[in-house]
């Protein structure tokens, strides 16, 4: 490539990165792996978004708190019958399960953590009906915020 028409493609790619910057923005990791949702009644939470399978796989494991107004966003490939497990989770978690059109289907409220050393003894729950979308929130939530089967979550 001439000199020449190197220099024009750097200037012309800086005035492009420059083009309407009105300063630096600093976005927070929590901001950049999370994202707001609207429940039914119009209330707005933050939650973190899963979509790869280790991810999914670990959720709330570890985890000693889900504050009031957070939750998880679990995004599955294609429409399934989900079941959840509270292997290794330390508090106790509603599980929301969402249709493709992000209507609930499905509800375990204050679903408690499992108590064995062995994930095999750990009950499972939900995955009755198929659902794309698991939304977690800290038990006792979905009450406060009247989600029932039927209501639908906008994302």
């Amino acid at each position: 490539m001439p000199h020449s028409l190197n220099r024009l493609l750097v200037a012309s790619c800086l005035a492009l990165a420059l083009t309407g910057c009105e300063g630096p923005t600093t976005v927070t990791e929590d901001q950049f792996r999370s994202r707001e949702i609207s429940l039914p009644g119009g209330k707005k939470i933050r939650v973190e978004v899963v979509t790869h399978p280790i991810d999914m796989m670990r959720g709330m494991m570890f985890r000693d708190s889900l504050a009031p107004g957070r939750g998880m966003l679990f995004i599955h490939g294609e429409p399934g019958n989900y079941s959840y497990w509270m292997y290794q989770v330390r508090v106790p978690l509603d599980i929301i399960w969402m249709d493709r059109s992000r209507r609930i289907v499905e509800i375990s409220a204050n679903t408690p953590p499992c108590k064995s050393e062995k994930g095999s003894e750990c009950p499972k729950y939900g995955g009755t009906k198929k659902a794309l979308f698991v939304l977690e929130l800290a038990g006792g939530m979905a009450a406060r915020y009247r989600l029932d089967v039927g209501g639908e979550i906008s994302f």
